[in-house]
């Protein structure tokens, strides 16, 4: 882990949201949040006024898109890298990030673990290229930039897929009524009990409320919304 800690901006419009990404961050050894910003002209004004290394960006802010404020950071020279922090999922928009200098990329909603992943790969990369001096050949280049490259599966409990997690969420978001174990299940083709263990998942780690359904005689079914 790096040797310095590494400086934060959190921007995120939604209130509730930022503060669950403050938190995570905070959580992280080697990471401070040195703010939160909602909108993106206040981010660009913080990163020119204070010490950002990182900033955790949202890319659908209330003035201007988050790939707007990553070419303004570039344009003026501001040395802070960025982590895409966002529900968008267009491939166009991905490339554009890429472009843009953008080192990760995070979709909504994600977990504490999925985020933690991400910033301590990217303290690694910092510490492989914070060293005096060039690199001995492609090799060192190829295994610095791997660092920024995690895998999902390692962040999930045993017999777990991200895939599975991801079609899961998917259909949560879609359910306007909440969803149950049952619903998933048809709808994402796996077993009953499989599509109930990774919507708990989802509540457990604040991704996914759980709501009480009474629809008829007996107990209440257990009906899913998605968090925030």
């Amino acid at each position: 882990m790096t040797s310095r800690t590494i400086s934060v901006l959190v921007v995120e419009d939604d209130p509730v949201a930022a503060d669950a990404h403050r938190a995570y961050v905070e959580r992280v050894a080697g990471f401070t949040v040195a703010g939160v910003a909602h909108s993106g002209n206040e981010a660009i004004r913080f990163c020119r006024r204070h010490r950002v290394d990182l900033v955790l960006l949202d890319f659908y802010l209330p003035d201007t898109h988050g790939l707007a404020v990553c070419q303004a950071l570039r344009a003026a020279g501001t040395p802070v890298d960025v982590i895409a922090v966002t529900s968008a999922r267009d491939l166009a928009i991905v490339r554009a990030a890429v472009s843009a200098g953008v080192v990760q990329y995070l979709l909504k909603p994600f977990t504490f673990a999925s985020l933690r992943d991400k910033l301590e790969s990217y303290a690694r990369f910092r510490d492989s290229v914070a060293r005096p001096g060039e690199v001995s050949g492609q090799a060192d280049v190829d295994r610095m930039l791997a660092t920024l490259r995690t895998s999902e599966h390692g962040s999930l409990p045993k017999g777990m897929s991200a895939e599975t997690l991801d079609a899961i969420t998917a259909v949560l978001a879609d359910a306007g009524e909440g969803l149950s174990a049952a619903a998933a299940a048809t709808a994402t083709g796996v077993a009953r009990v499989t599509a109930r263990r990774y919507l708990e998942y989802l509540a457990d780690n604040g991704l996914a409320k759980r709501r009480p359904h009474y629809g008829g005689v007996g107990r209440p079914e257990v009906r899913y919304v998605p968090a925030g």
